[in-house]
């Protein structure tokens, strides 16, 4: 299993959120490319990254700080927040994102979905971001009638490689991944799946493993210092590949 430490970024800093509101957003670290160094050094290969005022936006604000860590760091970046067209997911797999995530588009427009992976493959991933198991879109604020189960079996007929689960409820609260909607998605669906929201301590990391997971996120845990992260990528066993 291979652990992201994550990067969110609002207004060009380093930012969480408690559950998705904007209204929580706080500082964590003062450099963006510092904090992927502070990463790499632990260990880290892959590191996970969200343009928060994309999201919001619906459109990328915050791209050349992806980029010049994606240039610079030596990690392998994938990336999410007001991705919504054909032209963005080529602009950024072409300034070296490894893998481009989308969100939104997979509930509001699927045939974007198919078609970035039909040109992209397992570059493409797809994030699901539910709510007591439904679908949240527009950077949370919006919640649609699909259940994250549902959505994840779309992707998968279209094609999609790698799904990202967030249970909001638990996103920035440190109070443990939800392993049993992440048990469901993984049963339920063949794509490669990476957990987010939650995680507090190597026991998340655990969890995840024990349910044959292909990744796990990890934010505020590694911010505070309850997660130390190079033991969670040492127990995760991780594989570079």
């Amino acid at each position: 299993m291979i652990i992201l430490p994550a990067i969110d970024i609002k207004d060009k800093t380093c930012v969480r959120l408690v559950k998705g509101d904007y209204a929580t957003a706080h500082q964590v670290a003062e450099s963006p490319y510092e904090t992927a160094d502070s990463f790499r050094e632990a260990g880290a290969a892959w590191i996970h990254m969200v343009d928060l005022d994309g999201a919001k936006d619906g459109r990328p604000v915050n791209e050349e700080i992806f980029e010049k860590v994606a240039g610079e760091s030596g990690l392998k970046v994938e990336v999410g927040g007001g991705i919504r067209s054909m032209d963005t997911i080529e602009r950024f797999l072409e300034k070296g994102i490894s893998r481009v995530i989308l969100g939104s588009v997979a509930v509001k427009d699927p045939s974007l979905v198919k078609e970035a992976v039909r040109k992209f493959g397992d570059k493409i991933a797809v994030g699901i971001d539910a709510r007591n198991g439904m679908v949240a879109t527009e950077g949370w604020l919006e919640k649609s009638d699909v259940t994250y189960l549902d959505l994840a079996r779309a992707m998968e007929d279209a094609g999609v490689k790698t799904i990202i689960y967030t249970d909001i409820s638990r996103d920035g609260t440190l109070s443990g991944v939800n392993t049993e909607q992440l048990g469901k998605l993984n049963e339920a669906v063949s794509c490669d799946i990476i957990a987010s929201g939650g995680v507090r301590s190597i026991q998340d990391i655990l969890d995840c493993k024990k349910l044959d997971l292909y990744g796990c996120i990890c934010g505020k845990a590694v911010y505070t210092g309850a997660l130390d992260l190079a033991m969670a990528i040492e127990k995760a066993g991780e594989q570079t590949c």
